[in-house]
């Protein structure tokens, strides 16, 4: 059996871009560790259920194995997919888990390695709302000094996809589909 190439497939916030500079910085490390990079455009779209379909539907179009990695409302979107789709990883930026009002929509995660990374300072999505999920889903979490952008961050959450993708990568459900 020939081995695939993994996928990083990218998911943007509500009102971000689907090649912003977070994305691009974090798909230079997914291109520099062998993975093919797809990010989905969501312009335009503030149904989340909308987004998910769309999301869907882009997974299904790409060979396994699939990494999820998505900031805000794109984290939640990613993790809603990742148990109807073939993923070896979640990697998650500031993830919109329990917010108010939508508490009862927030997912339950794939069986896969979860990283959440999140910042201290964060005035959109609260930094309690991931220590929760991630205590919930024993996901690994990185708190940094950071806003909800969490821009003046990326070098260190470069640094922590690039171990991501490494460990996961060396994975057998990762690694071979």
């Amino acid at each position: 059996m020939s081995r695939q190439v993994p996928q990083v497939v990218f998911s943007h916030g509500r009102d971000g871009a689907p090649w912003g500079p977070k994305i691009r910085a974090l798909a230079q490390v997914a291109r520099r560790q062998g993975f093919a990079v797809h990010s989905v455009d969501y312009r335009g779209m503030a149904d989340p259920l909308e987004r998910v379909t769309r999301l869907q539907d882009v997974c299904r179009g790409l060979a396994t194995p699939l990494v999820l990695v998505g900031s805000s409302l794109g984290g939640h979107v990613c993790t809603s997919v990742s148990r109807q789709v073939p993923v070896c990883g979640l990697f998650l930026l500031a993830p919109a888990f329990f917010m108010p009002g939508f508490e009862q929509y927030t997912p339950e995660p794939a069986d896969c390695p979860i990283v959440i990374v999140h910042g201290w300072n964060d005035a959109v999505v609260p930094v309690d709302n991931s220590i929760r999920y991630a205590r919930q889903y024993r996901a690994a979490l990185h708190i940094l000094d950071g806003d909800h952008s969490l821009m003046e961050q990326i070098e260190v959450i470069c640094e922590l996809f690039e171990g991501f993708l490494r460990r996961i990568g060396g994975n057998e459900t990762c690694s071979d589909a």
